[in-house]
């Protein structure tokens, strides 16, 4: 198995890498992550909110990841060092070496394009309608596809050529968009693995991670793991998982409370309701808990869970979680305004370093998980907790509707990106003159759709243009040359345009369409 997990697509030389480590070519995966610019961009790119929309420093995905990378080294050396039957267990399920979980952790945000979750949902819209790529766009996907592909390292020409463990533990949904999908015979959501289809419950659109001209790196990456199941993460991508949640769930706290975003008064009597009146919240018809009524919301998430994750939900635990958030976040930590004295400052770093703490050691590993869980699962308190703190985001924060203003901008900026370059790459006289990076890409799309076509021609997208589809979503996979260029000049745009940083996004846009002045280069 260790052999199936060090091995390379293409082999190289491992002597030469020498760091003194048991197994060096893990160190070798995530010191090329680490001194990737896709690395480096995302400290640039929004994470929850962009600085612009607070006027304050706040997490970017590089501040992320490495908080992630730092819970998940936390979570796997736990594993791998206290228990010994479940040590035993892991080593069943394939492995779990902290430094493998630290490049998954390092690279899971990679795909992120601008403006954060906005920008994928953007960029899916504008993949699927505009540029006619039934695949779209998926961050995770992107992700795979930038280590799979489009970095470069000195010994191959495409990718990073990381070891099958670290490719693996980067793909939380291990299958295509429409490829390769798991094999459960069932219309029940409940009973399909998380994030694969799209339910009431569900944020769409599904998620995956590789597209099609991916999916032979993302087999091949898989296939050393006998031990779990195609659906299921493998224990080091589940330990990533994990601590992304809990990275995610109470890092970003930290900035909403220093920007003043959280306002406490609000926060509270959403909580004070629920728990007050949950008995009559609970009794209340769905259509009348869709409005920002206090305490629907919460009552809207108990349910939420309930339906979309019975294997672990429950209304006990669920209160309880509601009034410990309640007790040490709501009345506790948001009750004093931040002024930047060293009380406040020690007052977050206290919260969250005990709520980190207490996450990070309420950890299982599962033999047989349920189907929507992972082999590494929080304990089902710690589970609500997670859940109930990012509702917080959620309601307080993301759904506020003065950034909706920003947002719809930002959406604005990707509309602006995709249309005008599409339209410059069209262009017969200038189209040669488009920059040469978007332009490598969509060379490498092309020669990728042009590849699937001699080795895997059944993967290959429809062409919904093609005589007699019936539209898009119709007829059978396309091995016509031109339709095949035009998915490789899509594929190219959306690689290129998910590359930029929101600055580099929004100027650019603004120069596409005129807004400056066309010798202010470089700004």
């Amino acid at each position: 198995m260790d052999e199936n997990r060090r091995r390379r697509r293409i082999a190289e030389p491992v002597d030469r890498f020498a760091t003194g480590e048991e197994f060096p070519e893990y160190r070798v995966d995530l010191e090329r992550i680490r001194f990737s610019p896709y690395f480096a961009r995302l400290s640039a790119v929004t994470q929850v909110i962009s600085p612009s929309g607070v006027g304050q420093v706040v997490h970017n995905r590089l501040t992320h990841s490495i908080k992630v990378t730092a819970v998940a080294r936390a979570i796997a050396m736990q594993l791998t060092t206290t228990d010994a039957a479940q040590r035993e267990l892991v080593d069943r399920l394939g492995g779990c070496d902290p430094v493998v979980v630290q490049a998954a952790a390092s690279a899971h945000d990679l795909g992120h394009p601008p403006f954060g979750h906005l920008g994928e949902q953007v960029l899916d819209r504008l993949a699927r309608d505009r540029l006619g790529l039934a695949e779209g766009f998926e961050g995770n996907a992107q992700s795979f596809r930038i280590l799979s592909v489009l970095d470069v390292c000195e010994t191959v020409e495409e990718g990073l050529n990381l070891t099958a463990a670290s490719r693996a533990a980067v793909l939380k949904y291990p299958w295509g968009r429409t490829l390769c999908r798991p094999e459960i015979d069932s219309d029940d959501p409940t009973l399909l693995p998380r994030g694969s289809t799209v339910s009431r419950w569900e944020t769409a659109p599904p998620k995956f991670s590789a597209y099609s001209l991916d999916l032979a790196d993302l087999l091949d990456a898989r296939r050393g793991f006998d031990a779990i199941a195609p659906w299921q993460q493998t224990v080091e991508c589940s330990v990533m998982d994990v601590a992304d949640d809990i990275a995610y769930s109470l890092h970003d706290l930290d900035d909403f409370y220093r920007a003043g975003v959280l306002q406490q008064a609000a926060v509270a009597v959403e909580f004070r309701t629920f728990l007050r009146d949950q008995t009559a919240l609970a009794a209340l018809d769905a259509d009348e808990l869709w409005n920002r009524t206090p305490g629907h919301s919460l009552e809207l998430l108990r349910r939420r869970i309930v339906s979309r994750d019975p294997w672990i939900a429950s209304d006990e635990t669920f209160r309880a979680s509601v009034q410990r958030v309640a007790t040490e976040l709501v009345e506790g930590l948001l009750a004093v305004p931040f002024d930047g004295s060293s009380q406040t400052e020690r007052a977050i770093e206290s919260f969250v370093s005990s709520w980190i703490g207490r996450l990070q050691r309420s950890v299982l590993v599962l033999a047989d998980p349920n189907v929507r869980s992972g082999h590494v699962s929080l304990l089902p308190d710690a589970w609500h907790d997670v859940t109930v703190l990012k509702f917080v985001h959620t309601r307080f924060v993301i759904d506020r509707p003065d950034f909706a203003t920003y947002q719809r901008g930002q959406a604005r900026v990707l509309d602006t990106l995709v249309t005008e370059l599409d339209s410059w790459l069209d262009d017969p006289r200038d189209g040669a003159r488009a920059p040469q990076k978007l332009l490598d890409f969509v060379e490498l799309a092309t020669d990728g759709y042009f590849r699937l076509r001699a080795d895997a021609p059944e993967w290959l997208p429809e062409d919904a243009d093609a005589p007699g589809a019936g539209g898009r979503g119709a007829g059978r996979p396309t091995t016509d040359p031109v339709a095949l260029a035009r998915f490789g000049r899509a594929r190219g745009i959306l690689d290129y345009v998910a590359s930029l940083t929101d600055e580099q996004a929004t100027a650019l846009a603004s120069r596409l369409r005129g807004d400056r002045e066309p010798w202010a280069f470089g700004s």
